[in-house]
């Protein structure tokens, strides 16, 4: 069943924002505090038997210095510089092993997967990166309300200055150009990957499928689907907190960094997702301040595009780095 507007209605829908006024200082704040307390990237070769591809275990510092694992693959014996693909991953899941995120080295790009913090024990999706920061108080299961009282220890936070040091970590990697890098992602992933967009310069592309973590206020009114119904279950416990939680939420709006977001842009939506309804990726995608496209998947859910929205990708990103 459809969950929401018509398509045509979807197209035009262009909410206000409520970006804080101090929205770019606080992220500058936060990622200087980031930067100042890195230490080197470490590659160490990774044998994940494969034949075609070289696969380096990483480990990088993110935020509050902590230590973020994830995957770096390229062609075997590519010749630098390469066009490299960040990666950011869906809600729950972790970096896995190498032989599941084959498709941008068979492409011939490098690619650097992120793990995500704390997550990482969603079915065969395994994660090797704790979150050693505080919980900052009580919160529903999930990781949508850790912290959400307090921009300063919302998990989200933690999140995206990762997924920040992740790009400026594959810009440093020899075999990486970074004039040419691309960040990706779908739900969690996508949305961590507009949140990239709005924050670092330079991207040669984003594509985000099905974004999550965008407009929250709406997908609280229109989907009791999680993860967004973590927030909903956290406000009717919390009454008195539901101002408060939303005042967080505005520093970590998709909405917001789209509106900063230069980079040419591919996104993706389906009609019938319940999980990331489709106002709230429209929201993010029509106030994106960059070239952009989108790929409307009309009987689809949460999955979206699937391995259709793959080929659209790689197709798209081999386009915008063609010029």
């Amino acid at each position: 069943m459809f969950v929401d507007w018509p398509l045509d209605r979807l197209r035009e829908y262009r909410p206000d924002r409520n970006e804080p006024a101090d929205f770019r200082a606080y992220w500058q704040e936060t990622l200087d505090e980031a930067r100042a307390q890195a230490f080197p990237a470490r590659f160490a070769p990774y044998d994940g038997g494969l034949v075609n591809v070289d696969v380096s275990d990483v480990t990088f510092a993110g935020f509050d210095g902590h230590r973020i694992r994830g995957w770096f693959l390229a062609p075997r014996d590519a010749v630098a510089p390469l066009p490299c693909v960040v990666e950011f991953i869906g809600y729950g899941g972790g970096r896995s092993l190498p032989h599941d995120w084959l498709h941008w080295s068979a492409a011939g790009y490098a690619h650097l997967v992120m793990d995500t913090r704390g997550q990482g024990s969603n079915g065969s999706m395994v994660g090797d990166t704790p979150d050693p920061a505080p919980a900052g108080g009580p919160a529903t299961s999930g990781f949508m309300t850790r912290g959400i009282t307090d921009r300063d220890t919302y998990f989200y936070r933690r999140v995206f200055t990762d997924a920040v040091r992740a790009v400026e970590t594959a810009r440093a990697h020899p075999l990486v150009d970074p004039d040419r890098v691309v960040v990706a992602g779908g739900s969690q992933g996508g949305g961590i990957a507009l949140a990239v967009a709005g924050l670092v310069d330079g991207l040669a592309a984003v594509v985000t499928n099905v974004p999550f973590l965008c407009h929250y206020r709406r997908a609280t009114e229109i989907t009791n689907a999680a993860p967004y119904a973590e927030l909903t279950t956290y406000c009717s416990t919390h009454r008195d907190q539901v101002d408060q939680v939303f005042e967080t939420l505005r520093y970590f709006d998709g909405v917001n960094f789209a509106a900063h977001a230069t980079a040419p842009a591919l996104f993706s939506v389906a009609l019938m997702d319940a999980v990331c309804p489709p106002s709230t990726v429209f929201a993010a995608y029509n106030h994106y301040a960059g070239t952009k496209d989108i790929r409307v998947w009309p009987y689809n859910g949460h999955e979206g595009g699937g391995v259709f929205q793959k080929v659209e990708q790689i197709r798209y990103v081999g386009k915008v780095l063609a010029g």
